[in-house]
């Protein structure tokens, strides 16, 4: 089975690649449904082509799977000569009226249909099929039985299904809400994701509703008996076409959220995906961190290659354990077994206790490194005799001054045997006291004591007591670190048991 992940833009495609993605899935400024993603534009098709080179036999998929009006096809017609610059190997769409076009401009790109098209039969998928689709990405609203049905009578169709993320209350993401709520429509791409917020009953809302005085006259509950009116568990929604179904209505600590449906998890079932007669499986994730990207990736990774008897199922068990440290909600397996689980709804954010701290480069040697030592003893060594030159009042000023404010001292790094020197952009704080973390395509996790590592300025060659993002550093430490390693810390801000609201 293909393993599809998510790429927001070039740097987390890299990742995705680096992590043991066989696939990754883009998209386009404009033509895209997750065009909150940085998404890709302008020039960048120049990286995508040396990715590729660099990860020979990797796919790209490109979503163009908004609902297309007529002038937005004028776009798309208008934008061919820059799409043709990227190395595409399919395309996924949904809507059918883009697909003559696409089969001209790009007669060798596959065409994927979109989960957005709701396709979840055999018949619909034969007569995708023959209009000249590869691959049919089932509507998230089918089961592993149907997905077995729908193969074996369609062989030679590819199928995919989502295997990890956060799904829509809407499962196969044609929702409203967003755009009744605020203006944004989903199927434009602009989803203000209003299911995920959080609600909470009020004294205006019940406004004239109650007749409690026995006057006639309209009662105003308070905002006390609204909450524990809403936390009795007697509110239920009656829909009027449906009489005597009812969803309940429960808040909980404050605030609740009714149709924030939780996240899928399939990483324990993927034989069962495997028998049912899937070809890939779908990461979620277009907005989601470069952290997040690269730990679903290699956990799932790890996980097929357990199943496809490369690896044991004890090596790859720490790197499923991983996507506990990645952030996320409650879990389900969603449509998959039964609508029971699908049904479930969660509440909060998703969350993590680590935060993506920074990302680490080449390693530095030769004529790089010594740069970097010789500008650091160089200032070491003006500043020696900076410091003798001074009078003895001042001189005993400015090491008091060091003692109070020891980032202004001048301390170089020095050569240690064994020791490499690593380019790093630093995401987060970082703080030359703590201890770290390292994950890598390669190892599980490494926690590197204090002793053991360092914190240079790239610029001056200088110990640093902490960066930030965009400080310029390098990183010194005893180990070695292999390609598209992370660097992460423990979130300061995280409260084990806390849901926080980090923007999700």
């Amino acid at each position: 089975m293909e393993l599809l992940s998510p790429a927001g833009n070039v740097e987390k495609l890299a990742y995705a690649y680096a992590y043991g993605a066989d696939a990754a899935y883009i998209g386009l400024k404009k033509f895209s449904l997750r065009v909150k993603a940085d998404n890709f534009y302008e020039d960048e098709y120049k990286k995508v082509v040396e990715l590729k080179k660099l990860y020979p036999g990797k796919r790209l998929h490109c979503a163009l799977n908004i609902s297309f009006h007529d002038e937005e096809i004028d776009n798309l017609r208008a934008n061919i000569d820059y799409f043709r610059q990227y190395p595409i190997d399919a395309f996924i769409v949904q809507d059918i009226g883009i697909v003559p076009l696409l089969q001209k401009e790009f007669p060798n790109a596959e065409l994927h249909l979109s989960t957005q098209a709701s396709c979840v039969n055999s018949e619909a998928v034969k007569m995708y099929k023959s209009i000249g689709f590869k691959r049919v990405v089932l509507g998230r609203e089918i089961s592993l039985a149907q997905i077995k049905r729908i193969k074996d009578a369609v062989p030679d169709m590819e199928l995919e299904t989502f295997v990890h993320g956060a799904m829509c209350i809407a499962y196969a993401g044609r929702c409203l809400m967003s755009a009744f709520l605020t203006g944004r429509s989903a199927q434009s791409g602009f989803c203000s994701h209003t299911c995920r917020w959080n609600f909470r009953v009020g004294e205006n809302a019940f406004a004239g509703l109650a007749d409690g005085a026995g006057d006639g006259k309209p009662h105003i509950i308070t905002a006390e008996e609204a909450k524990a009116l809403a936390q009795s568990g007697n509110l239920v929604i009656e829909e009027e076409q449906r009489k005597g179904e009812y969803f309940p209505i429960f808040e909980g600590d404050d605030f609740t959220a009714i149709l924030s449906s939780k996240d899928i998890n399939m990483i324990n079932h993927l034989a069962d995906m495997r028998d049912a007669g899937l070809d890939s499986l779908k990461i979620e994730g277009r907005m989601k961190s470069t952290y997040y990207v690269a730990m679903v990736t290699r956990a799932y990774r790890k996980a097929l290659d357990a199943l496809e008897g490369k690896i044991t199922a004890e090596e790859a068990a720490p790197y499923i354990a991983e996507l506990e440290n990645v952030s996320h909600r409650e879990s389900t397996t969603g449509f998959y077994y039964n609508k029971t689980d699908a049904d479930k709804t969660t509440c909060g954010a998703s969350d993590s206790k680590y935060q993506l701290a920074a990302e680490m480069g080449a390693e530095l040697t030769g004529e790089a490194f010594d740069a970097i030592y010789n500008e650091g003893q160089k200032r070491y060594r003006e500043n020696e005799e900076l410091l003798a030159g001074m009078h003895p009042d001042a001189r005993e000023a400015r090491l008091k001054d060091y003692e109070i404010h020891p980032d202004r001292r001048i301390i170089p790094f020095e050569k240690k045997e064994g020791w490499h020197l690593y380019e790093c952009t630093a995401m987060n704080k970082i703080n030359a006291a703590d201890e770290i973390e390292f994950v890598s395509p390669s190892f599980c996790n490494l926690l590197v004591k204090s002793e053991d590592w360092e914190l240079i300025s790239s610029e001056t060659g200088l110990k640093l007591n902490w960066v930030c993002d965009s400080h310029p550093c390098v990183i010194y430490t005893k180990y070695e670190l292999p390609a598209a390693t992370l660097l992460r810390t423990l979130d300061p801000d995280y409260i084990e048991g806390k849901i926080r609201d980090t923007g999700r």
